[in-house]
């Protein structure tokens, strides 16, 4: 599995390019900077990128920034961010955007190991790995007070898996119901939550946002 790292730190980036090597990944490139990022992205299209938020040259959201605009150039290209800190805006569009993996880990509670390369392998694969800080800060304005308590345990069955990436086919699949089954629990998972129609899949993302802060 093919990996391009974003890291401006010369000792944690060497430690991710050791590790993610030990577990069978290809690091087909390792940058320092927001532009490099992007350039590497477009060059390699790999698998998965794992991008920090704050590079060269701003020191701000250089990282994320130029993930999204990689993931403009190439829809569904795999991202998960591992940064110290919480990027509101951009990280609330990478979260919304539906075409391919999305992951956002907080850099001081990345401590086993093995749950890292999973969530690494769970964006390479299309799914989300989303830190519950992270979704704690971004669902402040979007859910009211413990809205889960009010779905029915078949309803959280659905979200959670849904929160592993699954469309509603495989839902239907792995629970060996209708897919029309599945659609009415999702339209009620949205109507307890409190998040209205829209045209994008983004009250796919809030919900599972919701579910992973519990």
């Amino acid at each position: 599995m093919r990996v391009v790292i974003a890291e401006d730190l010369a000792l944690l980036r060497d430690g991710l390019i050791r590790l993610l090597g030990a577990f069978d990944f290809e690091v087909v490139e390792a940058v320092d900077n927001g532009p490099s990022l992007l350039r590497a992205l477009t060059a390699h299209r790999p698998d998965v990128a794992v991008v920090d938020v704050r590079l060269p040259p701003t020191f701000t959201d250089e990282g994320l920034r130029a993930a999204l605009e990689a993931r403009k150039q190439i829809p569904g290209l795999p991202v998960l961010v591992l940064s110290q800190h919480v990027e509101q805006l951009y990280a609330r569009e990478l979260l919304s955007d539906s075409t391919g993996g999305i992951g956002y880990l907080l850099k001081d509670r990345v401590s086993d190991v093995k749950v890292f390369v999973e969530a690494v392998r769970r964006v390479a694969g299309g799914g989300t790995a989303l830190d519950p800080d992270v979704v704690s800060q971004l669902l402040t304005r979007h859910t009211r007070e413990e809205p889960l308590q009010q779905l029915t345990p078949r309803e959280r069955e659905v979200l959670g898996l849904m929160a592993e990436g699954r469309t509603n086919a495989a839902i239907a699949g792995k629970l060996f119901v209708t897919e029309k089954a599945i659609s009415k629990h999702t339209n009620s998972i949205f109507g307890k939550l409190g998040l209205p129609p829209s045209e994008d899949d983004n009250r796919r993302v809030l919900a599972v946002l919701a579910y992973l802060g519990t």
